[in-house]
């Protein structure tokens, strides 16, 4: 019904976070991302199999995390470092793997909220479950009442080629 193991989907936040102590100063961001690049290890936290833009969620998220971390010395200085990690993390991306549009995630701010809570990383995979248990529930119902196992296909046939509002005002 779900699949929640290892460090991809929904597993990402935690891993997010220990980049960013890891890491530790923004000075110290370019040499780490290369470094984990040359190992070829992915950057947890960009990159998507849909969004080859940046994720919508995690603009929504970077600007929860930013009111957040207000909060907390700690948390607006680990917000504040997440931020200049972003930009130095797309920059570096764009030079090792042009063309693959790796963006910035929705786990990317997830962790930093997720923190801001108060959780720790090990209990963020759950609250990732437990956003999902609703919908999961809804297609055991729905499955349960066709009496066969349903794989719904789909197309997008919305609106193409909007803007993203950065500035989240309607503008």
């Amino acid at each position: 019904m779900g699949a929640l193991k290892g460090p991809l989907h929904g597993g990402a936040p935690g891993p997010v976070l220990d980049m960013l102590v890891d890491i530790g100063s923004a000075a110290n961001a370019e040499a780490w991302l290369k470094k984990e690049l040359a190992a070829g290890r992915r950057i947890m936290g960009f990159g998507h199999r849909v969004y080859k833009v940046r994720d919508p969620r995690a603009e929504v998220l970077s600007r929860v995390a930013e009111e957040m971390g207000g909060a907390q010395l700690q948390n607006r200085t680990l917000f504040d470092l997440a931020r200049s990690v972003e930009q130095t993390a797309l920059r570096v991306l764009d030079e090792h793997k042009p063309g693959r549009n790796l963006r910035t995630n929705v786990e990317f701010y997830t962790a930093l909220v997720l923190q801001s809570l108060g959780l720790k990383p090990k209990s963020f995979v759950a609250m990732f479950a437990c956003g999902r248990v609703a919908g999961w529930c809804a297609h055991v119902i729905e499955q349960h009442g066709a009496d066969h196992l349903i794989r719904p296909q789909s197309e997008y046939v919305g609106p193409r080629g909007l803007k993203l509002d950065p500035a989240g005002d309607g503008r």
